[in-house]
């Protein structure tokens, strides 16, 4: 096994290595230390390094990720962890349908806006206004 420095193990993971000391300090990477206390990794690191960029695209934190990884060694994931999952790639869902509706609603006022017509910017200021009465009294 070779002994990988910070810079290598950026390098091929395609990290900066202010990216590795922030895994190393949240306890999802470590290194050995030499005796000047210089970083450094063994070959899987890189792998490592890799898995831990595609669990961060998939949205999880940190502190998931750190919880994870245990999982990933051994090959069995607790029904909690498996359950608090299926929860994050719910409220993702959600996210994309809020998103894809503020979108809709967007599209309508690009439409409203290239096709002005005075009538249109009526009616909408009328639709807001009903709104915002709406809103008010749920608030109340």
């Amino acid at each position: 096994m070779s002994d990988l420095r910070i810079g290598e193990v950026a390098e091929r993971a395609r990290v900066s290595t202010r990216a590795l000391r922030y895994y190393e300090e949240q306890g999802i990477l470590h290194a050995e230390r030499t005796p000047s206390g210089q970083r450094v990794y063994g070959e899987s690191a890189v792998e490592r390094v890799r898995l831990i960029q595609h669990l961060f695209s998939a949205g999880l934190a940190s502190r998931t990720i750190a919880l994870i990884l245990p999982c990933v060694d051994t090959g069995h994931a607790p029904p909690e962890m498996l359950s608090s999952l299926h929860t994050e790639r719910d409220r993702i869902t959600s996210v994309i349908a809020d998103l894809e509706e503020a979108r809709r609603r967007l599209d309508e006022v690009i439409d409203l806006t290239e096709n002005a017509d005075p009538a249109d910017c009526d009616a909408a200021r009328d639709a807001a206004g009903r709104t915002s009465a709406i809103l008010e009294g749920v608030g109340a």
